[in-house]
């Protein structure tokens, strides 16, 4: 791949920005850390309890505003507990030097916007949370505030990823079009409007399940525990009978998206938040799609949803959310669901990677 490669980074340019020093970590990145066109991100092994959420600001340094607003530290090397409703800052394993053309998003990981933990990566010097300029050279920092379920966290744990691009990446909407006449994105005619809109499923073609409500009273959900926890513990299921739901005010829910989506290997994609004003609630995590997401074997989009300030009633075929597709600076080596572990290939209802089957 060319070293001036317009795109979004994929696999191997990830590793050679290892190897050269632009990502450093302690200790050495593993290789499964390394996804088709994003690095995980590990926490460190201290936790600061800190008053209120906040940026750096603009020539300052994260460490300068944590002797402000900190609370109190925590070790997490046996293991700790982050209480929801509380905002912690943890220190990242890995740090940049990027290249003085190449700049940085980051973003949870699914499994991390599944349980309702709200986690963005800051920066020193930063006025943005999960962005990071080119050229910059320093440490990452998770913030992470755990809103429905508290949560126990260790070294280690892969709450956020990094993507890497280089220059302008975003495909225009007369390209999607192209993409999609050619290959389909979406298994249902397309809504492209700044990027391809999706739409909420309260109709199953099988059974009366539409969702999950999380429950407000609950137990520690061990995010370093795969499979363990008892759905019913932590979630209400929602059914409709009439392709719709009223959501609540402050509860959170998971829901799907009616389409299923393609990601093309030459192509990275986001969900965004649908901008048109279409009621009181948001889709309010943005993920990444990895190229190869629902390539051959359909997927469709888990849906992060919270209502806001008045109920409001959701409706089947509903537009809530859209994804913003780029094009990769090259074909990354592995696909998403190709070789490599891949909890979410071929989804549709499904909650995080913790709950039992």
């Amino acid at each position: 791949m060319p070293e001036t490669a317009q795109g979004v980074l994929p696999d191997h340019a990830i590793a050679a920005m290892i190897e050269t020093g632009a990502i450093a970590a302690t200790p050495p990145v593993p290789a499964d850390q390394i996804q088709p066109a994003s690095l995980d991100l590990r926490l460190g092994h201290r936790a600061y309890r800190v008053r209120a959420s906040f940026l750096a600001g603009d020539g300052r340094s994260v460490s300068d505003r944590l002797s402000e607003f900190t609370m109190h530290e925590m070790d997490l090397t046996q293991g700790a507990v982050l209480e929801k409703g509380c905002v912690y800052v943890v220190p990242l394993m890995e740090a940049l030097a990027l290249p003085h053309d190449v700049t940085a998003i980051c973003n949870a990981k699914s499994s991390t916007g599944r349980v309702d933990c709200l986690t963005r990566v800051i920066a020193d010097g930063g006025v943005e949370f999960d962005r990071i300029p080119a050229g910059y050279t320093g440490p990452l920092y998770a913030e992470i505030c755990p809103r429905s379920f508290s949560v126990k966290v260790a070294p280690g744990l892969r709450l956020n990823q990094i993507r890497f691009r280089r220059g302008q990446a975003t495909l225009t909407d007369d390209e999607l079009r192209t993409r999609h006449a050619r290959t389909p994105l979406v298994d249902q005619p397309p809504l492209i409007d700044d990027g391809l809109g999706f739409s909420v499923d309260l109709a199953p073609s099988d059974g009366t399940l539409v969702g999950y409500r999380a429950k407000p009273h609950t137990g520690v959900i061990d995010l370093t525990q795969i499979g363990t926890h008892p759905t019913g513990a932590y979630w209400e299921q929602l059914h409709s009978t009439n392709g719709q739901i009223i959501l609540d005010p402050g509860a959170f829910y998971i829901l799907v998206s009616r389409e299923a989506v393609t990601i093309p290997p030459d192509c990275a994609a986001e969900m965004a938040p649908y901008l048109a004003m279409v009621g009181e609630f948001r889709v309010h995590y943005a993920g990444f799609f990895d190229p190869g997401f629902g390539h051959g074997i359909p997927a469709r989009g888990v849906l992060e949803v919270r209502c806001h300030e008045a109920p409001f009633v959701l409706e089947h075929g509903q537009t809530v959310g859209r994804l913003v597709y780029e094009s990769m600076a090259d074909t990354p080596q592995t696909l998403y669901g190709a070789d490599i572990a891949s909890n979410y290939q071929g989804q549709g209802l499904k909650l995080s990677k913790h709950f039992k089957p």
